[in-house]
């Protein structure tokens, strides 16, 4: 029996400007489940801008966004992580005063019944942290420890399982293996290519086509706010993706059908 999947994402026409300055125009942008999908461009693409709208970070001038096959009217970063949709910035947003069951539930803490009120649930929360970081295979010797005092592959792969933890259907990575060394790195990569295996989708942004290449499914280039092309990456070279990125593409070539995945059949 044949299966047409559906995009868990389809974010069509998006367009935002600021004051004369037109960050995106018309873009068409789709993410479908399973799928590690690679973002890039030079530096004001419309990269960051356009996440932000899908993260609910920043509202949108005109266009359209369904989630799972539903319109969605995406209005805050609150909203977006109801829906399912969770953000890795570059700054991971980390308390560095915290340990790691802190920070993996930072804002969204476990609580448990006292004697005088509701009470942090420590054991709770140090529990949780054992089964996600182990289920992610993620090794931290010891979980007590300060995010300070951590290595920054350490404190990325954090930040990575707190977007997993609650429910998420899709995580953003914005450059997550920026300023890593090569062990942290490959570290950090692993764990990006896991969270397919455990049915989630991606969408990376990078300037690292080795790493994009690597990882990603397919590859969509920004070239100043617009749509460059958008390749499967068993189909496309880095010189391809090269030249997207610094000429861009024909006019109106926006996402092929032969960019798009393949119908899966059962």
């Amino acid at each position: 029996m044949a299966v047409t999947p559906a995009p868990m994402v389809e974010m069509r026409g998006i367009s935002k400007r600021y004051g004369g300055v037109e960050a995106l125009a018309a873009v068409d942008f789709d993410v479908w489940p399973n799928e590690i999908h690679g973002l890039v461009g030079d530096n004001a693409a419309g990269k960051s801008t356009l996440i932000k709208i899908l993260s609910g970070a920043v509202a949108m001038d005109e266009g359209a966004i369904t989630f799972e096959g539903q319109p969605a009217h995406i209005k805050s970063p609150r909203h977006a992580k109801e829906l399912g949709i969770e953000t890795v910035y570059q700054d991971l947003a980390l308390a560095d005063n915290l340990d790691v069951p802190s920070n993996l539930f930072l804002g969204r803490e476990l609580m448990r019944r006292g004697a005088r009120g509701w009470l942090l649930d420590l054991g709770r929360m140090s529990e949780e942290a054992r089964r996600l970081l182990g289920r992610l295979r993620i090794d931290l010797p010891n979980l007590r420890q300060r995010l300070r005092d951590m290595s920054g592959g350490q404190r990325q792969c954090v930040a990575i399982a707190r977007s997993v933890y609650f429910n998420a259907r899709l995580v953003i990575l914005d450059e997550p293996t920026a300023a890593l060394g090569v062990k942290e790195t490959e570290r950090v990569m692993a764990l990006v290519a896991q969270m397919r295996e455990h049915g989630l989708a991606v969408v990376m942004i990078s300037h690292n086509l080795n790493h994009v290449f690597d990882l990603c499914d397919r590859i969509t280039v920004l070239k100043t706010g617009r749509v460059a092309g958008s390749r499967r990456v068993a189909e496309t070279t880095r010189e391809e993706i090269v030249r997207l990125i610094l000429t861009g593409g024909a006019a109106g070539e926006g996402t092929p059908a032969a960019a798009r995945p393949v119908a899966m059949t059962a």
